[in-house]
This record gives C-alpha cells, sequence and structure tokens, in this order.
C-alpha cells in the first residue's frame, strides 16, 4: 500500500493523535528512515500544535481534518528528502530551539563539539569577547552566549537573511543583548587584536562532492554554506590570516573540518603563526575541530 492511500485511508475515517503518529512513523519507517518514531512526533506534534508532553496525555484527542490535510502534506515534504527540521522550521541544538530559514544549515550534533571546546576555554564567571565566523543559524554563537553569561559575541556572514535568522534566534533565546551582527566574509571586518576568542562551522565541502551529498544535504543547504572551493581549503585559508589579525594575543581559535582535513587545516593555522594546534573528536571518534592559539 502506498504512502498516499495510507494516509487517504486514515483521513476518511475518524483519526487520533495516537493514530496520527502510528500512521506518520509506519510511512517513515517503510521509506527506510532512520528516527522514523522521533521524526513522526516532531512532525504530528508540529502540526497540532503539541509538545512531547501532550502528544502522551493527549493520545485520544480528535485530529481534525483541516488537520489531517496539513500533517499529509508535511509527510509528503519529508518523504521527498526534505529534513524533518526544514518541513516544520526549527530544529534542536544544544537544548536550544533555533529557527531555520533558506540561508542557513541545519545544525547537526557534531558541531556541538565546537560549542564545547569554546566553553572548555572559558569557565561561567568569565567575561570574553568572541566572534562566531559564518553564523548561519546562529546555533554555536547562541550556544556559548547561553551557557557563559559573562560573554559578549559578534556574528558575521555574507548572507542577510542568515544574519537576520541568528539574530532572531539570540532574542528569542535570551542572549540577543549580548550579541552583534555584521555582513562581513568572515572576519574581514573586525578590529584588529580585540578578541578573545573566534570560531567558525564554515564551508568545507569539495565543489566536486557537492552533488554526491545526501538529497537532503544537497537539495536543501544553501549551497554558500558547504562550498569550501576545490579541495574544501578555501574558507580556512582566509580565516587563518584574518583571525590571526582579530584576536588578542594568545587569543583562542577554534574551527570545525570536515573528513582528512585535520592535517591540512594544522599546517594552514601554523602558517600564520598559530601555535599549540590540537585536534578534537566528535562523539562518533571523527576529527571534529581544530583548535589553536594565537602567538603573544
Amino acid at each position: 500500500m502506498s504512502t498516499d492511500h495510507r494516509f487517504e485511508r486514515l483521513a476518511a475515517g475518524d483519526l487520533d493523535v495516537a493514530g496520527a503518529l502510528r500512521a506518520v512513523r509506519d510511512a517513515f519507517a517503510d521509506a527506510g528512515h532512520e528516527g522514523a518514531a522521533a521524526e513522526a512526533r516532531m512532525l504530528v506534534g508540529h502540526v497540532l500544535g503539541l509538545d512531547r508532553t501532550a502528544l502522551v496525555v493527549g493520545a485520544r484527542r480528535p485530529v481534525a481534518a483541516e488537520e489531517v490535510l496539513r500533517l499529509v502534506a508535511a509527510a509528503r515534504r519529508r518523504l521527498a528528502g526534505e529534513p524533518v527540521q526544514r518541513v516544520i522550521g526549527s530544529a534542536g541544538f544544544y537544548g536550544l530551539d533555533l529557527r531555520l530559514s533558506a540561508a542557513t544549515l541545519v545544525p547537526r550534533p557534531d558541531t556541538e563539539t565546537l560549542v564545547e571546546t569554546l566553553l572548555g576555554r572559558f569557565s561561567a564567571r568569565d567575561a570574553f569577547v568572541f566572534a562566531d565566523l559564518g553564523v548561519g543559524s546562529g546555533a554555536v554563537l547562541v550556544a556559548v552566549l547561553a551557557e557563559r553569561p559573562g560573554a559578549f559575541g559578534v556574528a558575521t556572514d555574507l548572507s542577510t537573511e542568515a544574519l537576520a535568522t541568528a539574530r532572531d534566534n539570540a532574542r528569542s533565546n535570551g542572549v540577543g543583548e549580548r550579541a552583534r551582527f555584521v555582513r562581513a566574509s568572515y572576519a574581514a571586518a573586525l578590529a584588529p587584536a580585540a578578541f578573545d576568542a573566534i570560531v567558525s562551522n564554515p564551508p568545507y565541502i569539495a565543489s566536486a562532492e557537492i552533488e554526491r551529498l545526501d538529497v537532503e544535504v544537497r537539495l536543501h543547504d544553501p549551497r554558500l554554506a558547504l562550498d569550501g572551493g576545490a579541495d574544501g581549503l578555501d574558507a580556512y585559508r582566509e580565516i587563518a590570516p584574518q583571525a590571526a589579525r582579530a584576536l588578542k594575543p594568545g587569543g583562542f581559535l577554534a574551527v570545525e573540518i570536515g573528513r582528512s582535513q585535520a592535517r591540512a587545516v594544522h599546517e594552514i593555522l601554523a602558517t600564520e603563526g598559530f601555535g599549540e594546534i590540537v585536534t578534537r573528536a566528535d562523539l562518533a571518534g571523527r576529527d571534529r575541530v581544530v583548535a589553536a592559539r594565537r602567538g603573544r
């Protein structure tokens, strides 16, 4: 039975929240989606305006015909390859809820390693100024500000839409007063020797590899946030000298990297005078972040 037939049969009769969850979960599982149950909860909860607790407590709540139509439309988008986070317009990251836009990546759990790397350098009592280069949705910026009340963050991006999205996310998560947003290429517009730390999750996919990415990324993530040039390293070559200029003596730099890029990024940073260069792995054991300190 096709997914369309499944939804048509449900729409023809009485449907409650529990039945809607089962239908969407089964449709996603039949399509081979990992995490079908979690995605079904996200989608049904979004369409019906119910949080996770309400999905359980209100399991027998009837689903109106208009809600069924919206749920079917949303499920079809997911089954066509659109990430569930884009369908619902938001994503979770580091315990935060972040709005997405067409100009931003869907924040991924791997990037939490970048947040942890920066948080490890500053305690909750420290006051410090940092920059997030290529801020996107603001995931890293907002997470750091939420965890470090003494921090002040400056976000840069070439996309005005991404900057607007990041600004909204900072405000909605209660940290907007400690953030500023600047349209610029990485650290090009930042004042010299003004920052205690700089972080970035830049584009690092080699141009020729983009067409081989999963459809969820290839067709739905902005190319500007993916394309790292012929070898995937263009952004690091631009960031390294800019960051060396913008950081205070002894300032800290941390960048997310792609698979097998650690050695090349080490060399780029060393060429610009950075020292104490280390690589941190993500929870899957893959090299994920290269961190370094600007020379004094």
